[in-house]
């Protein structure tokens, strides 16, 4: 009743003038009603119907699984590396119990951005998978969970402003901002500069579906299909690495975790990049029954993978930047291309190359210009990818 009442008084309430003294009411044109709202802005009106925090759409369920997958994998993970692993062998690396604490923290966290997005979806919300993870050692561990809520933040970015439920798109933007918060204290605890890039790059969902898919192991039988699309795998074979072990032993400030640390970059414009990349037609992800199996984008022009019929260009894409160069002496599903160089939008900005921190990079069979906010029409075009590549 209180708080309700103190609301109801929110546009009477005394805003200080420049002397300090209360004035109630601020005066507009001698009158202390206050001004009405900019107009426009969406459902801003005490006539708009309350907001519903669920999917209007095919697109919204899909695009909320999606993420409620996400979710999942990233609780799954950050406990199974706090149980796989000892103290002594997190402590190797400089990580102390503050820091096995944080992380425990952060899986608390995806309990609830877990729960927050099957409440919107309702009973048939996708459950708990398994999975099985690529590292063995701390700095692997680590490694991997930067990378992994990378792309969870970048794929939720990609689908955030398209969903028809705004009110939904609300509820997961107050989840997504906290995952990259995890993104940066990963980076941290690997000893990495933790930010260096000046936007946060959105991918497509089949983008984070074909980086998440190949995790999981199997689901619980009345999880129903994604209806996302699979690419064919790519690898960077030689691609650059944030795991350093004779840095991360290191006590501060020499090396190990740290709030940051102004390490050189791992590559470099101009560096030859190798890549490696499968065929279409593979099954990944949960199911044995073949639901999900690797493909082309649509309007691919060649007969497979191994044998094009066009240039095949490397999309490199981070922060507000998609930029191809050309893949070379492709032979079957290998080839290289160049890092490229260059500053991103701004030539203005200071320190912000086309490709820095934990970016990506696919293969497709055009060079063509997306932005930010149409990036998914580069789908039909894809051939493999996209992989992490660890720029710095």
């Amino acid at each position: 009743m209180i708080a309700a009442s103190l609301l109801s008084l929110l546009p009477f309430l005394a805003v200080i003038s420049q002397s300090g003294t209360p004035v109630f009411g601020a005066p507009v044109n001698g009158s202390s009603v206050s001004p009405p709202p900019p107009p426009g802005g969406a459902d801003t009106s005490p006539l708009a119907p309350p907001p519903l925090y669920a999917p209007k759409s095919d697109f919204d369920y899909q695009s909320l699984a999606l993420a409620l997958h996400q979710e999942w994998i990233e609780l799954d993970l950050f406990e199974y590396g706090l149980e796989k692993f000892s103290a002594s062998e997190f402590e190797e690396f400089g990580l102390l119990a503050e820091h096995r604490s944080l992380i425990k923290y952060m899986s608390d966290q995806e309990i609830g951005h877990a729960q927050l997005i099957t409440n919107m979806l309702g009973a048939g919300a996708p459950k708990r998978c398994n999975y099985t993870y690529p590292f063995e050692t701390v700095p692997e561990f680590v490694d991997f969970c930067q990378r992994l809520t990378r792309w969870g933040e970048a794929g939720v970015y990609g689908f955030l402003p398209h969903l028809d439920s705004r009110p939904s798109a609300q509820l997961l933007l107050q989840s997504i901002v906290t995952e990259a918060r995890q993104q940066m204290i990963f980076r941290q605890f690997e000893g990495l500069f933790p930010m260096p890039e000046y936007f946060e790059l959105g991918i497509p969902q089949n983008w984070a579906w074909t980086l998440l898919a190949p995790y999981i192991t199997s689901c619980p039988a009345e999880n129903s299909h994604l209806g996302w699309q699979n690419y064919p795998a790519l690898e960077v074979v030689n691609g650059p690495s944030g795991i350093d072990l004779g840095f991360q032993r290191l006590p501060y400030p020499a090396g190990g975790p740290s709030i940051t640390h102004n390490r050189t970059a791992l590559s470099y414009p101009g560096r030859k990049v190798d890549l490696k990349w499968e065929s279409p037609g593979k099954t990944v992800g949960p199911y044995e029954n073949g639901t999900y199996v690797t493909a082309l984008g649509s309007n691919v022009t060649m007969a497979n993978s191994s044998s094009p019929l066009l240039q095949l260009w490397a999309m490199w894409a981070h922060q507000l930047n998609v930029t191809y160069t050309p893949i070379l002496n492709v032979s079957g599903n290998t080839g290289y291309t160049i890092q490229p160089n260059g500053t991103t939008v701004f030539a203005s900005t200071p320190n912000n190359p086309i490709v820095n921190g934990t970016s990506f990079i696919a293969i497709v069979d055009t060079p063509l210009f997306i932005t930010p906010y149409n990036f998914s029409l580069i789908n039909p075009h894809m051939v493999a990818g996209p992989a992490i590549y660890q720029a710095s």
